[in-house]
């Protein structure tokens, strides 16, 4: 029997019950568009964090004060004041494989510009901060070293920073005042999204750690640094040879643990990596169980297409046909069903993921693999589950099969 006939009797069959044949393919395309749906998700969230990682630095390292425990109460990471400026500049010009390293200390403030003001934070850093952080000018310039050498009152200004206080443009070249401190406007940095926890990165105002330190807030050590390795391969020996430097300047003997913390920033995302790749696979665990369900929903629905059909079986083996025929008139029933199913399933999945995008503001990505993984997840679960009852009709014998009532 040609396939032709064989798709044309098999959409007959499904026609003359139509209801049925809709609630028996909705696992299927439930199962579908929850595999389609939940690879977007979980390959939208994966990209995600590339991306935070890429902005951040592949090769990026943080330093950070330890903690100070004081009557056996500890104060927390961040709490000694232990790391100074001249600690950054042994670290750039010593440590072997190092691309650039950066100061960075902060504080919050209000900042008037004309009638407009703005609450946000004030960080302050070197010139060597944009291209540890990756970070560009998109409007005027950096402030320089020599500017940082003088303490000079001079800004850059973050890209949300920027929009609140000067909406019509100008910013480069005006005056911001700072805790009563004038600074001229220098640059604007270009706009570089949320970080990994959510905050606004553009939401800064970039000033010269000297300034900072000396005008703003008083301090004489820096709350981090930032230190980059020439590729990412380089980063245990950096964060190695770092360590050992700092427990050098800091007179740091055996016996006394570090008063510094180094964090590995790739390390920390790749964790939140590898979370969302096990919540991808879990969706992708019950996207399964819902094909399992169909599949079986299949099998049921042909084991009792075959019993109302025993007499039409017997028929058409009175009139020729052979077992393969009567096999494969099932078969493709089931794969028919299963076909329709993951189509439609298809065109859920992709709306669901989209739609998901739209409401929850989640990053997704349907990717042709996941379509193409669905549809023919579908076809193997029509194969798969069609074929039990495909045989079972075709090993009926014709005789007994006329004779059935």
């Amino acid at each position: 029997m040609s396939i032709v006939n064989l798709l044309r009797i098999a959409w007959q069959a499904l026609r003359r019950n139509i209801t049925r044949s809709i609630l028996t393919m909705l696992g299927i395309i439930i199962g579908v568009g929850a595999v389609i749906t939940s690879m977007a998700i979980g390959a939208g969230a994966q990209a995600a964090v590339l991306a935070q990682i890429e902005s951040l630095g592949a090769n990026l390292v943080v330093v950070i004060p330890g903690a100070i425990t004081s009557g056996g109460v500890s104060l927390g990471t961040g709490s000694r004041t232990t790391l100074k400026l001249p600690d950054v500049d042994a670290i750039a010009s010593t440590v072997p494989d190092v691309a650039g390293a950066a100061p960075y200390s902060q504080t919050s403030a209000q900042v008037v510009a004309g009638g407009m003001n703005w609450y946000t934070v004030i960080g302050g850093t070197t010139p060597s901060y944009t291209g540890v952080r990756s970070w560009s000018v998109a409007q005027g310039r950096f402030f320089t070293s020599a500017e940082v050498d003088q303490a000079a009152k001079v800004a850059v200004l973050g890209n949300t920073v920027q929009q609140n206080l000067f909406p019509e443009g100008g910013a480069v070249g005006s005056i911001v005042i700072i805790k009563n401190v004038p600074f001229r406007v220098v640059g604007v940095l270009a706009p570089k999204g949320q970080s990994g926890f959510g905050r606004d990165q553009d939401d800064t105002v970039m000033v010269p750690i000297t300034t900072l330190l000396d005008r703003l807030t008083g301090q004489t050590w820096v709350q981090n640094f930032f230190v980059s390795a020439v590729t990412p391969e380089a980063v245990p020996a950096v964060v190695d040879a770092t360590e050992r430097l700092l427990r050098l300047r800091h007179h740091l003997t055996v016996a006394q643990p570090d008063d510094f913390t180094i964090r590995n920033i790739a390390d920390v995302q790749q964790v939140r990596l590898a979370t969302s790749q096990t919540q991808a696979l879990l969706l992708a665990g019950i996207a399964v169980v819902s094909l399992v369900v169909g599949g079986i929903g299949i099998m049921n629905i042909m084991l009792v297409s075959v019993t109302e059909r025993t007499r039409e079986i017997g028929l058409r083996m009175a009139v020729g046909a052979r077992g393969r025929d009567i096999l494969l008139q099932f078969l493709v029933e089931a794969l028919t069903l299963a076909c329709l199913g993951g189509l439609i399933g298809i065109a859920i999945g992709v709306g669901t993921a989209q739609g998901s995008s739209a409401l929850g503001h989640w990053p997704v990505i349907v990717s042709p693999f996941s379509i193409l993984l669905g549809f023919l997840s579908s076809l193997l679960v029509g194969v798969v589950f069609g074929f039990y009852p495909a045989q079972r009709a075709a090993a009926l014998d014709p005789i007994v099969a006329l004779r059935y009532e």
